[in-house]
């Protein structure tokens, strides 16, 4: 799965990398520890042209009155999004993406300690996470909210954890997003051997308080 993650890159970054519009209510970046609930940029199609906008991470179905009306979707498992009722139109209809720098995962060390890893491109370049999303309103209130796809994990991540985020490289972007034609259900797939690269960090990251960047430091045991 994917938990918590990292994005460092700006708004004016991001906007460039992607070719997308900004909109004027992204949040701050750096950050180090993205956590569930939170607000996350995502990029979209949009009309002829990309928009980077803000979503909460946390995919909220139409049917649900409230955001805490039945379970936190953060993550949609790419062998039965196009099945499950809550995200087989989204599926189909609003992919995005989910810029980031990594992620987190846990092992467990003695007396069930959660013992965090940082999980990044081997190359320091950016990530790009395949993504979700739906407008949810009732009565007043509306949020967009997004969830990452999520694959079987490959290539030593499993090793951490039996999920992993499906991680998209720049040449699946357009068709993700539906600008180039039909194919996304083939792009669901774990990243290729050695394309990720991870290591030990301070378990101060398993607080959703902490926000810093000795979060990401390689953590000395």
């Amino acid at each position: 799965m994917c938990g918590r993650f990292v994005n460092l890159m700006p708004a004016e970054a991001m906007a460039r990398l992607f070719s997308a519009v900004p909109s004027n209510d992204l949040p701050e970046a750096p950050r180090f520890n993205i956590c569930p609930t939170n607000d996350v940029a995502v990029v979209v199609a949009e009309g002829e042209g990309r928009r980077l906008r803000a979503m909460r991470w946390g995919f909220l179905p139409p049917w649900y009155k409230a955001p805490g009306d039945g379970p936190l979707l953060i993550n949609a498992r790419a062998e039965t999004i196009a099945e499950k009722p809550a995200f087989r139109a989204a599926v189909r209809a609003r992919r995005c993406l989910v810029p980031a720098s990594g992620f987190y995962e846990w092992t467990k060390g003695p007396e069930a300690a959660r013992l965090p890893w940082y999980i990044h491109p081997a190359d320091d370049a950016p990530m790009v996470m395949a993504g979700i999303w739906q407008d949810w309103e009732a009565g007043d209130q509306r949020l967009s909210t997004v969830a990452i796809v999520t694959c079987a994990a490959a290539g030593g991540i499993e090793a951490l954890h039996s999920r992993m985020p499906v991680i998209l490289p720049p040449e699946d972007w357009p068709m993700w997003l539906g600008e180039a034609g039909k194919g996304a259900a083939l792009l669901m797939r774990a990243a290729p051997a050695g394309s990720l690269a991870w290591h030990r960090v301070d378990p101060k990251v398993n607080s959703n308080r902490a926000d810093s960047p000795e979060l990401i430091d390689p953590y000395d045991t």
